[in-house]
């Protein structure tokens, strides 16, 4: 009935879309397993992609060739850029999309990928003969055999829904947990943890006073995610609004914390720290007298709207009574109530960095499997474990990220080095090097390592290629541009820059913090004529290059100085637990993680210096 597959993935989120759609580009034979064809890329959580760090993450995702970026676009309603008062290290693409769009435009591009079949059931078990990983087995008793499989479970290993003092099994509101692979992979060997995370009530649209409301409207000239020419920007947008809790909120909240699965212990797993859920933040945070509240559109047509800032697991009454007591919310009527999930996860440090597990061979984890938590966490480990998976089956080597690479590689390095207790959130301040990684140069990191894996197509590579070119041409061409003081002091003097006394580049003058390429452009006609024949994009990277060189510069000598240890390999069968001078806690750590290289060693969490010196005497360096 079925033929050997390739890979199987298992889920179809946001990590199994993106696995599936990377190997079978790459060539390989894909089977994509889910409980529900209609629930494919389905936005469990807010309707929207990107923020901080995450749009960067989104960003990193089309430049390699996933689909993350393009099918964002397709589904836009919104789109704003956050942090532009900032530095370009910080500036993050946010979008609103529309819910029903989004998982539409993911399945179709899906069908149309050659190699990629679907099979819906639900996979409880993996094949398993002589220890080797040979498929999957479906709750009807099929065997689904593969080379490879990669487990994107979700929220749904055996997923367990609470709303106050109600709880019941469900991977998502209206949908069956799935059960029995936790199980087999513990007798595997494997260790397991459980984790939380929630979500708001879902309200009438038509049933808000948005007039007691600040509006929140998207970027006047809004952009988009993709670097391909495949999609295009806004023309109209929907608009969002913020409002805030109160006093009253609070107390009638405060009401139902006896009866809080959060408070009253039946939610064992752990909630992430940086997404709380409303009951959290008034505990936490109790010197406050108002929490930010966004009203976010589900669609374009929908009146649905998802509360962000209001997740709970309250019981539906005090929802209820607590939400309409929140400006603009005096009439507001409940599609249905927040609620907070509990589920599976397997700690990331059993993973190597291709995403393959340590314990079986041909066998990946990605998404919520392994701790994090939000879409683009989930489909960037998609993209990864799906790519990795095809070239293992292809007998061509890994496919692996730095931390100096992407956003990507950082995420994937934190969780297989230093583990993860609570979801992982991926931030800016994680990254040590983001004035590197910074969204505007996606395409310019990461393009051609998409093109050389059989990924990014030659159209991307092409474009990006131009790009490249051109803004290195405008830099050496604004560098040869001298503007005399009679041409541009009176423009100097407008802005309160000093004027000057003798010529100066183009280039220095940019350098100056008041001064960017569209106020240069004002100072003189000839160069308004130049720039205008660049593309915005072409402008913006000249810019942050000139701006930032000296910076850049420095990152990128700090990167030349640690690739040392990133080279200097460790055998993977190297014994620690030999090494009588290695620390208690250091031969623990490194025994578990089995590091592939000094680097990657470095960054354990327990790993002394004094262990890493012992290691390299000991590998004869």
């Amino acid at each position: 009935m079925f033929p050997i597959y390739d890979v199987i993935v298992v889920g179809a989120g946001h990590a199994g879309c993106e696995a599936a759609h990377a190997a079978a580009r790459m060539g390989s034979k894909v089977l994509l397993c889910t409980m529900n064809m209609n629930t494919i890329a389905q936005m469990s959580c807010n309707p929207a992609m990107g923020g901080v760090a995450k749009g960067q993450i989104v960003r990193e995702i089309d430049a390699l060739g996933g689909m993350s970026g393009i099918i964002s676009d397709k589904s836009m309603i919104q789109f704003r850029m956050l942090n532009r008062s900032k530095g370009p290290a910080m500036w993050s693409p946010r979008s609103q999309n529309d819910r029903m769009m989004f998982a539409e435009e993911w399945r179709l591009a899906l069908e149309q990928t050659p190699n990629v079949d679907f099979w819906q059931e639900m996979i409880t078990g993996l094949v398993v003969k002589n220890g080797e990983l040979k498929g999957v087995r479906t709750s009807i008793g099929l065997e689904i055999l593969g080379k490879s499989v990669v487990l994107t479970n979700g929220t749904f290993l055996n997923g367990l829904i609470h709303i106050g003092e109600k709880q019941f099994g469900g991977g998502r509101t209206g949908e069956a947990a799935a059960r029995g692979i936790t199980e087999q992979l513990v007798e595997l060997g494997f260790e397991s943890g459980r984790m939380k995370t929630g979500t708001p009530p879902r309200v009438d649209g038509r049933s808000l006073d948005y007039s007691k409301m600040e509006v929140q409207y998207g970027d006047e000239n809004p952009e988009k995610f993709s670097y391909s020419d495949s999609t295009t920007a806004l023309k109209e947008q929907r608009t969002c609004w913020i409002t805030y809790t109160n006093k009253k909120v609070h107390s009638t909240l405060e009401e139902g914390f006896d009866r809080s699965p959060m408070f009253n212990g039946r939610i064992q797993g752990l909630g992430p720290r940086y997404c709380p859920s409303i009951e959290d933040k008034i505990n936490r945070f109790a010197e406050r007298d108002r929490h930010q509240i966004f009203v976010e559109p589900e669609g374009w047509n929908t009146v649905e709207m998802y509360i962000n800032g209001f997740s709970t697991s309250l019981p539906e009454d005090v929802q209820y009574k607590a939400i309409r007591k929140i400006a603009g919310f005096e009439n507001a009527k409940m599609f249905r109530p927040g609620y907070a999930i509990e589920y599976d996860f397997f700690p990331p440090t059993q993973l190597k960095l291709t995403l393959e597990t340590q314990l079986m061979e041909n066998l990946y984890f990605a998404g919520q499997i392994n701790g994090t938590t939000g879409y683009e966490e989930a489909a960037c480990q998609g993209l990864v474990a799906g790519i990795n998976a095809s070239l293992k089956a292809q007998e061509k080597d890994p496919f692996l990220l730095k931390r100096s690479d992407a956003y990507i590689g950082v995420l994937i390095d934190d969780l297989i080095n230093k583990g993860t207790e609570e979801p992982y959130r991926m931030f800016t301040s994680r990254a040590e090097f983001r004035l590197l990684l910074r969204q505007d140069n996606a395409d310019l990191r990461l393009t051609q390592k998409g093109f050389d894996i059989g990924l990014a197509s030659d159209e991307r590579l092409a474009k990006m290629n131009t790009k490249k070119e051109e803004t290195a041409k405008l830099i050496n061409d604004l560098k040869q541009k001298k503007f005399s003081p009679e041409s541009v002091n009176e423009g100097l003097e407008e802005i309160g820059s000093s004027t000057i006394k003798e010529k100066i580049s183009a280039e220095k003058l940019l350098k100056r913090p008041q001064i960017g390429l569209q106020i240069l452009k004002t100072f003189n006609t000839e160069i308004d004529a130049y720039l205008s024949k660049y593309p915005t994009e072409v402008l913006e990277q000249a810019e942050i290059q000139i701006k930032y060189d000296s910076y850049i510069e420095k990152e990128q000598q700090m990167v030349d100085k640690l690739s040392n240890m990133e080279n200097f390999k460790i055998p993977l069968k190297f014994d620690y637990i030999a090494i009588p001078a290695l620390s208690a806690e250091g031969k623990q750590k490194l025994n578990k993680v089995r590091p592939e290289t000094m680097g990657q060693a470095s960054r354990i969490s327990g790993v002394t210096p004094a262990d890493l010196s012992i290691i390299t005497v000991y590998l004869g360096r």
